[in-house]
């Protein structure tokens, strides 16, 4: 006679061997594909960056080159603070948690495309006081499938498909999220350093102006000067006192928005005094020749992974024309006896198919077509997203054909403005000049010196906005 134990592993066996088959015939009966083949759609945009007078040569270098946002910005200082930005910054959590959430609804469409096995077991007794005084039992051990809808049209892999392609997408989004977040933290720490030179031109131009107003006050007192004279000085005064307070206020919502962006407080250590301190470490990116680079950005592929999605959408609504065929499968043993529950003579089986098919009504009609106009606007929507790229590229371009040049040239203008009112003042204090002259003097050079911080600033934005314009970046 056969052991309970062997009757047990001959049972596990011959369930085993049930389910791979009832897999296996799943797997083989699911053929047919419905969706449309998808065809990237023609780029809308010129093959080449423009050209022109406010744009630089063409560079012949390789675009992209790989260049990761630590080779861009060689600042340790802004380097640190961006890293605590990537580790605490709340857009990018929750651009990480969609991620996550999407990989889930791709795992869970997924899992509809393989039939789903269930064991149960189930007991009973009954008895009485009858004259047969008899006790009744009842065992079964079972194993099936439920329900289960043999994918013979596609529309359950089209639909998971679809939820691949969306999980896609929304890694690339979280990408092009990191991409901006980095842009926005390394501007933001740019224009506080920028903020903090204002003041300090603010500050000179105060203390230059305070000398200018002793002096003229000092020669009115002595009868050698005139109340005008003193009055103009006051002028100057004013607007640099004026704009002292506008720049330290300025300078504090700069740190307060640096510390939103980053997620936390940042040490005092890390932040700028000046653009000199940043000036001169941020690179510039490589554009290179063709415009194609623009299909690797984060968010131009972010919209290609939409497209494809709404493409097996399509798939999956075509197939619900067709019927739908399920499976309820069972097997397993029956008896009144848990002694004799295993043995041969107590195994069972069913297998029950049907087949549907909506013949009048339903939303079949309605459902193909939203998916093919979901289609044709996201295909629309991947092609705004090239020419939006394009764009950003080529104003950066215009911008970086040109700002070397205004820096210089602002660079010459603060250097004459600076001699100007060192010859006028000491020609004034000599009594060989009017003292409208070191009044027009101090005001070029204070103008001028705060267009240079501006140009300076378009300078290192420029780089940014290039580098964020190309998508370089591939490690993030």
């Amino acid at each position: 006679m056969m052991r309970a134990s062997q009757m047990r592993g001959s049972a596990s066996t011959n369930m085993r061997g049930l389910g791979f088959s009832l897999s296996l015939a799943a797997l083989l009966l699911s053929g047919c594909n419905m969706a449309p083949k998808y065809v990237r759609p023609t780029t809308p945009v010129a093959e080449q960056w423009p050209t022109g007078a406010a744009y630089p040569a063409p560079d012949q270098s390789g675009a992209r080159a790989g260049l990761t946002w630590q080779q861009l910005i060689a600042n340790p200082k802004l380097q640190q603070v961006i890293t605590q930005m990537l580790a605490n910054n709340r857009d990018l959590r929750a651009a990480v948690a969609n991620v996550v959430a999407a990989r889930a609804t791709y795992r869970a469409d997924r899992a509809g495309i393989f039939p789903t096995i269930n064991a149960n077991a189930a007991g009973s007794r009954t008895g009485g006081s009858g004259a047969a005084n008899s006790i009744g039992g009842y065992n079964a051990v079972n194993l099936g499938i439920s329900s289960f809808e043999i994918d013979l049209w596609g529309r359950l892999r089209n639909q998971a498909s679809a939820g691949f392609e969306s999980y896609l997408s929304t890694q690339s989004g979280m990408r092009s999220t990191k991409l901006s977040l980095v842009q926005e933290t390394a501007l933001a720490y740019v224009t506080l350093a920028s903020d903090e030179d204002l003041l300090q031109i603010a500050k000179d131009t105060a203390a230059s102006a305070k000398r200018s107003l002793d002096l003229t006050q000092s020669l009115l007192d002595a009868g050698l000067g005139n109340a005008p004279d003193v009055e103009s000085a006051k002028t100057v005064l004013a607007t640099a006192q004026s704009d002292m307070a506008s720049a330290t206020t300025q300078v504090a919502q700069d740190r307060n928005a640096l510390d939103l962006l980053v997620g936390a407080h940042i040490d005092e250590a890390l932040l700028p005094t000046s653009l000199s301190d940043i000036d001169g470490t941020i690179t510039l990116v490589p554009a290179g020749l063709s415009s194609t680079v623009l299909l690797q950005r984060p968010d131009v592929v972010e919209a290609e992974h939409t497209l494809k999605g709404a493409n097996y959408s399509i798939g999956a609504a075509r197939a619900a024309f067709f019927p739908t065929i399920s499976l309820t499968a069972t097997g397993g043993f029956a008896s009144t006896a848990l002694s004799n529950l295993f043995n041969s003579g107590s195994k069972g089986w069913t297998v029950s198919p049907t087949a549907s098919l909506p013949l009048i009504g339903g939303t079949r009609f309605a459902d193909l077509d939203k998916a093919k106009a979901t289609r044709d606007a996201n295909a629309a929507q991947y092609e705004k997203a090239v020419q939006t790229a394009f764009r950003d590229v080529s104003d950066a371009l215009a911008r970086r054909g040109t700002i070397d040049d205004q820096r210089a040239a602002q660079g010459r203008l603060v250097g004459a403005a600076q001699k100007s009112l060192t010859l006028s003042d000491a020609q004034y204090q000599a009594g060989t000049a009017a003292y409208i002259n070191v009044l027009t003097a101090q005001r070029t050079l204070y103008s001028a010196r705060q267009t240079q911080v501006a140009a300076t600033l378009a300078d290192l934005s420029n780089r940014l906005s290039l580098y964020t314009a190309i998508g370089a970046d591939d490690t993030l």
